[in-house]
């Protein structure tokens, strides 16, 4: 918040736009590090902090909005830069009673105190909120990877094809895809039309491994092979394991695409595209629509 701040020292009204540009120059922000993505990759980190520092700077006073998108220092906000200080965060801004008003309307009641709090500090709402719910679908994965390894090969397989439908393969239409697996099926389990014409097939082999085999070489030879035989290039290999070094090395030196996933991945997979999972509650983010309340064009 402090370069923020600064950012506003000559007094007059600032753009948001202006005030970015003259942070990351005072910051010495490199081209990668503006470019930073949240991980909704909707916005930049870069942006979202300075849109979060001067709302929060505008509660406690220290800033104030002119016009659409401009902004300029209060006379509390020169009194504070007055006095040189090497750090704003919100320790401080409980100082003014403008900022600790706003904050009990809307927090009447404080949450139990919890290490994640300290993210109030050095992240924006987004950031946290996105913090913890990738802290949530982490343990939910690791959850549902567990219950995969001990699942029966027949309903593993079922739990691929599904996953393919939901990922768009076969147009989403559950009647392009079907399990194929069963004794001597050449290293196939199961084929998924890729096209509503039936034109193109894609394959699919799906291994049940426990944590400590993983996928080898020999497993991507056979299902290579097994490609050949249905005279096919495209093929997915999944495991609840992982692969070998020699087997990913394996697979860049052939003429097929084959594309592997590990147990990591199709937990991550399964929890994006909703395959055994629910649900539970829906939040939206919302922001302020600035063209609402633009009166220059009414």
């Amino acid at each position: 918040m402090l370069p923020v701040l600064q950012a506003f020292a000559n007094g007059v009204e600032t753009s948001i736009s202006i005030v970015r540009e003259r942070v990351a120059t005072a910051e010495g922000l490199a081209s990668e590090d503006l470019a930073e993505m949240l991980p909704s990759g909707r916005q930049t980190v870069f942006t979202n902090r300075v849109s979060w520092a001067i709302v929060h700077m505008s509660r406690a006073g220290l800033v104030e909005q002119v016009r659409r998108g401009a902004y300029r220092l209060t006379t509390a906000g020169q009194h504070l830069l007055s006095k040189s200080p090497e750090r704003i965060d919100l320790k401080l801004l409980q100082k003014y009673q403008a900022y600790i008003e706003w904050q009990e309307q809307f927090n009447p009641t404080p949450p139990p105190k919890r290490n994640e709090d300290t993210l109030g500090e050095e992240f924006t709402p987004e950031e946290v909120l996105e913090y913890l719910t990738n802290q949530l679908n982490n343990s939910i994965e690791a959850d549902m990877l567990n219950r995969i390894r001990k699942c029966s090969p027949a309903f593993f397989e079922k739990i691929v094809l599904d996953l393919l439908l939901a990922m768009g393969y076969g147009g989403g239409n559950a009647s392009k895809g079907r399990v194929t697996g069963k004794p001597g099926d050449g290293g196939i389990d199961g084929k998924i039309e890729e096209d509503a014409l039936g034109l193109d097939e894609v394959y699919f082999q799906a291994k049940r491994y426990a944590d400590d085999k993983n996928v080898g070489e020999s497993d991507l030879r056979n299902f290579a092979g097994a490609l050949d035989a249905k005279s096919t290039t495209k093929g997915v290999f999944l495991t609840t394991s992982s692969f070998t070094r020699s087997a990913l090395d394996f697979v860049k030196q052939i003429h097929k695409r084959i594309v592997m996933i590990d147990g990591e991945r199709l937990a991550t997979l399964m929890v994006k595209y909703d395959i055994g999972t629910r649900t539970r509650v829906h939040y939206e983010i919302k922001r302020i629509d600035e063209d609402y309340f633009d009166e220059e064009g009414v």
